[in-house]
């Protein structure tokens, strides 16, 4: 979807509500985006605008994670906008003192204004085909969601469907999108509480810069993450040989783009790893990369936690 700069969000009103819907809709969102910790840390989404066919695993430390494709593909990183903006709205219901279950119904206009999309026939065809894989995808995981685990398999959506009216000439007019999450998902936002804001920059990053936020967010203590270049990469989640991801990094980090923070790639000429792919006599410098928050965002992070303490 073609990106369009951010517009300010208004608060919600009476008025900002279609009149006479059959739906009672939970849009517009008046908050900011916000994800889930977990989402934030772990690779769950392919880093891919395309459909991505291959099942995507994640096994390191205690964690791990199994994705396999649906016949649309691995829910991509793009696909995690909806999950991201639903999880917004269930936030924002939580603050407010509002039930919440796990049924969304909201405007794709609002979804496209909040995540920067354009509003054109493509994207609302790119969002029709977003749900189906969010829906078709399946995840297995043994990362625990409030207080409970699961054994098996589960979609981000159980349900999602697109809703819609004809005008005088049958034209289809899109009126809602409705949505179930999933049980793993809303146990973990409504009872775990470990819930973080996004920058509003970030949906003009990239796949591999979007994930590289979300990881410093979700992972870097203090202000501060230093993590060894192989390690990073499965984290990322980045599917490419580690000799790719290594000049990723350098153009990323030479860009210094990631919203609140800097990202270095640090080598160490005196130590060296295996190259992926090549022979045992073709070795590299071993690296790490070190991520720090830029002072605002450090300073921010630390007014916010005060406040929460004194809430």
């Amino acid at each position: 979807m073609t990106r369009t700069p951010l517009p300010i969000r208004k608060k919600d009103t009476p008025s900002a509500r279609p009149q006479g819907d059959l739906f009672h809709l939970d849009s517009p969102l008046t908050s900011e985006i916000r994800g889930e910790r977990s989402l934030m840390a772990f690779p769950f989404f392919a880093l891919s605008k395309t459909a991505w066919m291959k099942p995507l695993t994640y096994q390191h430390a205690n964690v791990a994670i199994e994705v396999r494709p649906s016949a649309k593909g691995v829910a991509t990183i793009y696909d995690k906008e909806i999950v991201l903006y639903i999880a917004s709205l269930m936030a924002g219901k939580i603050e407010r003192g509002e039930e919440v279950g796990q049924d969304f119904i909201f405007t794709a206009h609002d979804l496209f204004s909040v995540t920067g999309a354009n509003h054109s026939a493509r994207s609302y065809q790119r969002l029709s085909e977003a749900l189906e894989r969010l829906q078709g995808t399946q995840i297995k995981t043994n990362i625990e969601a409030g207080g409970e685990g699961e054994e098996g398999f589960f979609s981000w959506l159980s349900e999602a469907r697109l809703h819609y009216s004809r005008t005088r000439s049958g034209e289809r007019r899109l009126k809602a999108v409705k949505v179930r999450l999933c049980d793993w998902l809303h146990r973990a936002i409504l009872r775990d509480k470990q819930v973080l804001a996004y920058a509003t920059a970030y949906f003009q990053l990239g796949p591999v810069e979007r994930r590289i936020y979300e990881v410093a967010c979700a992972t870097a203590e203090d202000g501060r993450l230093e993590i060894d270049l192989a390690t990073f990469r499965l984290q990322v989640g980045y599917q490419n040989p580690l000799a790719n991801f290594r000049a990723a990094m350098k153009a990323i980090a030479q860009a210094d783009a990631i919203p609140d923070y800097q990202v270095a790639l640090v080598e160490d000429t005196e130590a060296e790893e295996p190259v992926e792919g090549r022979g045992r006599g073709r070795r590299a410098p071993a690296a790490r990369v070190v991520v720090t928050a830029r002072p605002k965002a450090l300073t921010e992070a630390g007014e916010a936690g005060a406040n929460h303490d004194q809430g």
